[in-house]
């Protein structure tokens, strides 16, 4: 089963007031285990950087001028993910501004069911909890001492190893067997717990079963302690 990890990132939170996507990254999973195979790319946005966006990836307008527009990369981008699912944290950004340029391009726009949203997996699991990708990575001790500042492909690593935890951990398939397996040569046999020949004496005092003796009674014939 092949998979993409992916991330962007913007100059902003809305395409249609004119924000773009300046950066994609992702990786290629295969049956849950990272093949080596990455997509990544700087966009020229055609518009300059806000301050704000700025802060948070570090990619200003001097780096970006000479990077291609997405007009010139859209269909390789489509080509490489091809018909997989989409895993992202907080799909809604993305699929968003994806479809966005994807529609001022003329080309097919990104299915909603093809993104798996790490964001609503982890709620879920941990409801209640933090469920950001830094706090994701505290909770499973996965390293992200190099995200100083947002990155797309880095990012897409990153949640690469989140995703699988969030999953079940290193072996997603992995499973109990109702029997164990026998390997050739073993001569050891099926076991199984057998009752104690001497029961263990109970823990509790005469003075603890008088007790609870007499607080059931006041509880009436109809306690659930007589039914026991």
């Amino acid at each position: 089963m092949r998979e993409i990890v992916l991330d962007t990132e913007t100059t902003g939170f809305d395409p249609e007031s004119g924000d773009r996507i300046v950066e994609i990254g992702a990786v290629e999973l295969m049956g849950h285990v990272a093949t080596g195979n990455t997509y990544h790319q700087y966009i020229n946005p055609e518009r300059s950087m806000p301050a704000e966006a700025f802060e948070v990836h570090g990619l200003g307008d001097e780096f970006l001028r000479d990077k291609p527009k997405f007009a010139q990369i859209g269909q390789d981008f489509l080509n490489f993910i091809g018909d997989s699912k989409l895993v992202i944290h907080n799909a809604a950004f993305d699929i968003k501004f994806l479809n966005a340029e994807l529609k001022w391009m003329g080309l097919p726009q990104i299915p909603w069911e093809q993104a798996l949203d790490t964001l609503a997996i982890a709620r879920k699991r941990f409801p209640g909890s933090p469920a950001s990708l830094d706090a994701l990575c505290r909770r499973f001790g996965i390293d992200n001492t190099s995200r100083t500042l947002h990155g797309a492909l880095l990012d897409s690593e990153i949640l690469a190893e989140v995703y699988l935890e969030l999953i079940g951990g290193r072996q997603p398939d992995f499973g109990l067997s109702t029997k164990p397996e026998k390997k050739e040569g073993d001569t050891t046999p099926d076991w199984t717990p057998k009752p104690r020949p001497t029961p263990l004496p109970s823990r509790i005092t005469p003075q603890e079963a008088a007790a609870h003796t007499e607080f059931v009674d006041k509880l009436g014939d109809s306690a659930v302690w007589k039914t026991l």
